[in-house]
Parts: C-alpha cells; sequence; structure tokens
C-alpha cells in the first residue's frame, strides 16, 4: 500500500463519528479489566481476612484478675476492608474455630467451676465471677424452694452474664442431686431421691425411668449437669460404716463392682436420656479409705492398683459414652504415691486418657476447701490440676476462684507447655459443649 492510500485511510479513520466509537470501545475494554482484576487479588492487598490463629498460638497478654464490671472483650475489627471474595462465618461453628476466637482470659474462665449457693443468696458475686469469664457453675448448699424457684435463680444468673465474657458459649449449670442425704435442690417439683444404696434395689430399668423423670426436673430447673453418681465400690456392708466418704451414707450402689456398675450406669443413663449430663465419681474410688478428704488431711487408698476391678463401673461408663469424670483428692499408694489424685498425670493421663480412653472433661473434686489439699496454695492447687492433665478446676469457695484463675493465666502466659494444656483443656470443654 503506498503513501497517499495510508493517509487517505488515516483520514477516514479520524473522522468524528469514527472517533467516539473508538472511544467507547477503549472505554468498554477498561471497564471488563478492571472487573477481571478484581476476581485477581493482588498479591501485596489482603482481600480475605487473615485466618484465626491456631489454638496454641500465643496472644496478646490480658491483664491479671477481675473487675467488678463487664468486660468489652471482642477484638477491634480490621482497618483493612473486607475483599469481594471474603467468606461469611460459618453457620455452625465448630469447637476449634470457637476456641481461636476466644481470648486467652476467656479460654482459662471455661477451666472454671464456681459454687453458687441454691438459694440465690450469693448471685452478685457468682455474676461477677461469671462475668469475668467463668464459664460453668454449680448449685451448693440446700436448698427446699423447690423447681420454679431454683429456675429462677439460675436464670438470673444466666441473664446478668454479658455477651462479651460469654462469646455466646453455653453456661453449664451443675449440682449433686444424688439421693440420700446428698441431694441439694428439694420442695415443691423435686421428687425425693432415695441414697445409691437403696436405688439399687430397684431394677436398672426401673432406675434408668426414675432418673430419668429426676433429670428433667433438673431440666427444668435450668440444671444440665448432675454431679453424679458415684461409682466408689465399698469392699463389704461390715465395712461400709467406717468408710466415711461413701459408706456411712450410703452412697454406693452396691459392694461388687458389677453391681455398682449396672445400677450406677442405670442412673447415668437415666439422665442423659432427660438431657443431663451425669459426671461419675471418684476416680479411681474412694470406696477402701476410711477418712474423707473434705474434713481430713494425709488421706491414703493403700490398695487401688492401675488395672483394679474396682475401675471397672467407671470404664463401662467411659465406653458408654458419658463425658464427664470427676477425681477422687486421696493419694493413691499402688498408683502414684508422690501425688494426690488431682496432681497425678498418671491417674489422668496414663489411666483416664490412655488406658480408659476417655476424652472428655476431668472435673475436680472441691479443690478450694478439702483440708487433703490445705499444704498447697490456691494458686498451686490450681495450676497443679491443670498442668497434670486436668480439665475443670471445681471450687466451693467464690473468694478463692480469682486467685486461682489469675495464676493460671500468669503461667499459661509465661510456660508454653503449661499454655499447652490450657488450651487442650479449654478445646475438651468446647467440644463436650457443643455435644462432641
Amino acid at each position: 500500500m503506498g503513501n497517499d492510500r495510508i493517509d487517505k485511510a488515516m483520514i477516514h479513520l479520524l473522522k468524528p463519528s469514527r472517533i467516539s466509537l473508538l472511544i467507547l470501545f477503549a472505554l468498554m475494554a477498561g471497564a471488563f479489566a478492571g472487573i477481571a482484576h478484581a476476581d485477581t487479588p493482588d498479591p501485596g492487598v489482603r482481600a480475605v481476612a487473615d485466618p484465626p490463629p491456631a489454638p496454641g498460638t500465643p496472644q496478646a497478654a490480658p491483664t491479671p484478675g477481675f473487675s467488678n464490671s463487664p468486660p468489652g472483650g471482642s477484638p477491634a475489627a480490621s482497618a483493612t476492608p473486607a475483599g469481594p471474595t471474603e467468606l461469611p462465618p460459618p453457620p455452625h461453628p465448630t469447637p476449634e474455630q470457637r476456641l481461636a476466637g476466644l481470648t486467652l482470659e476467656q479460654r482459662v474462665g471455661q477451666l472454671f467451676m464456681v459454687a453458687a449457693k441454691a438459694d440465690g443468696s450469693d448471685a452478685s458475686t457468682v455474676a461477677d465471677l461469671l462475668n469475668n469469664h467463668v464459664g460453668n457453675m454449680y448449685l451448693a448448699g440446700r436448698s427446699q424452694a423447690g423447681l420454679a424457684a431454683t429456675a429462677s435463680v439460675v436464670a438470673k444468673l444466666r441473664a446478668a452474664i454479658s455477651p462479651a465474657s460469654s462469646r455466646g458459649l453455653p453456661l453449664s449449670v451443675a449440682t449433686d442431686q444424688e439421693g440420700g442425704s446428698v441431694q441439694v435442690l428439694r420442695g415443691p417439683g423435686f421428687l425425693p431421691i432415695p441414697a445409691a444404696l437403696d436405688q439399687g434395689s430397684s431394677s436398672p430399668e426401673q432406675l434408668r425411668a426414675d432418673a430419668r423423670n429426676w433429670g428433667s426436673e433438673l431440666l427444668q430447673a435450668g440444671v444440665n449437669v448432675d454431679l453424679a453418681p458415684v461409682l466408689d465400690t465399698v469392699p463389704s456392708p461390715e465395712f461400709a460404716p467406717s468408710n466415711k466418704p461413701i459408706g456411712a451414707y450410703k452412697r454406693e450402689y452396691g459392694f461388687t463392682p458389677a453391681a455398682v456398675s449396672e445400677h450406677g450406669n442405670a442412673m447415668a443413663a437415666g439422665l442423659r436420656d432427660a438431657g443431663v449430663a451425669p459426671v461419675v465419681k471418684h476416680f479411681p474410688g474412694m470406696g477402701r479409705v476410711s477418712l474423707n478428704t473434705d474434713v481430713s488431711a494425709n488421706v491414703h487408698d493403700t490398695e487401688t492398683t492401675r488395672t483394679d476391678p474396682y475401675l471397672i463401673p467407671f470404664k463401662a461408663a467411659i465406653d458408654g459414652g458419658l463425658r464427664w469424670v470427676m477425681i477422687s483428692n486421696a493419694y493413691y499408694d499402688k498408683i502414684d504415691p508422690d501425688h494426690v489424685a488431682p496432681f497425678s498425670s498418671v491417674i489422668m493421663r496414663t489411666m483416664l486418657r490412655t488406658d480408659a480412653g476417655f476424652t472428655g472433661i476431668i472435673v475436680s473434686d472441691d479443690l478450694c476447701n478439702a483440708v487433703q489439699l490445705s499444704p498447697w496454695s490456691m494458686g498451686d492447687r490450681a495450676t497443679n490440676f491443670i498442668g497434670a492433665g486436668g480439665t475443670m478446676v471445681l471450687c466451693a469457695d467464690t473468694a478463692s476462684v480469682p486467685a486461682m484463675y489469675a495464676q493460671v493465666l500468669q503461667r499459661a502466659e509465661t510456660d508454653p507447655d503449661f499454655r499447652k494444656s490450657v488450651d487442650a483443656a479449654a478445646l475438651t470443654v468446647l467440644q463436650v459443649k457443643a455435644g462432641k
């Protein structure tokens, strides 16, 4: 093509109407390029929010201790706008996702169960603890007020918890509703429950049906965990009066592991039928001791072994899917003579986790008022328990909880191995609360 033809072609293209069309095509091409670019994030720009930290990842250290006002606790929103490909949060977060969203303070709080007087007289004190992340409570003492009054006490405590403190996690509410002399809640709406030894005279089927009724009453009152049944085996009727923690109060279901297992686990099954979580106790058994750890020191079991037949009722409960086990406060000379049971990794990590295959919550017996534990400070009782493999500290004294909480928190901030124990325990609590 000659120069003359090229000039004519250029003049033809540069006519006003054709210039407008070229501009329009260029604009449209640019718009399509922008849309395509938006779906491909620039490597230097975060279009999707960072994933939550792994459970063991250290976070900024919160201020230890408790306050009397509800904390504000939700993390500030990111200053970077979310990109167009950001996914909404899952409608039903897994326990692992829930754990990742908790501060260390909140994780530690899930590891405590604090006593609340069943008559509601210390509700303000308990509400302060619940508003400082404590995630579990149990109704203690004795109440004759009945079901409706108890439901009101529980409802008021639940309502007092700020969303910032709870992060939407369910509150475990427990009580001691074994029967006989150990029945915290009585009065209109609560049937009288016979002692375990008397329950053992019923057929397992009838006992399960009765326990379903007793559990339904608890659930109506807002209680979703029962610190029962006792699966300790007392060796004989003759020894029972000398066995101060169990036999003296007829808390045993019988005098052989088979009888205890059959009837104790029928009681547990009935509670579960009603939607209440049973807590079997006192692993690895208190039926052979003479003294009561609540009121005596230096209490030793000199007979129970790691493979003892008296463990059969507990193993049957675990094999049946039970998710809570309470640990005794005694020494077990043939298992771990140097450590009381709540400070023994042999009893909790080896016997319960490894030998029995238990994956649920290991809750302590009372760590605060037990005379057996008087040689240790409150803080050491809590850290020793969690460090040895325990999951949830049960404390009967509200005044002792802040010191215990603060020491657990401080140690988790400074000791990576202990932090792993805290995270693992918190995850276990969240899994059980989620029905896992």
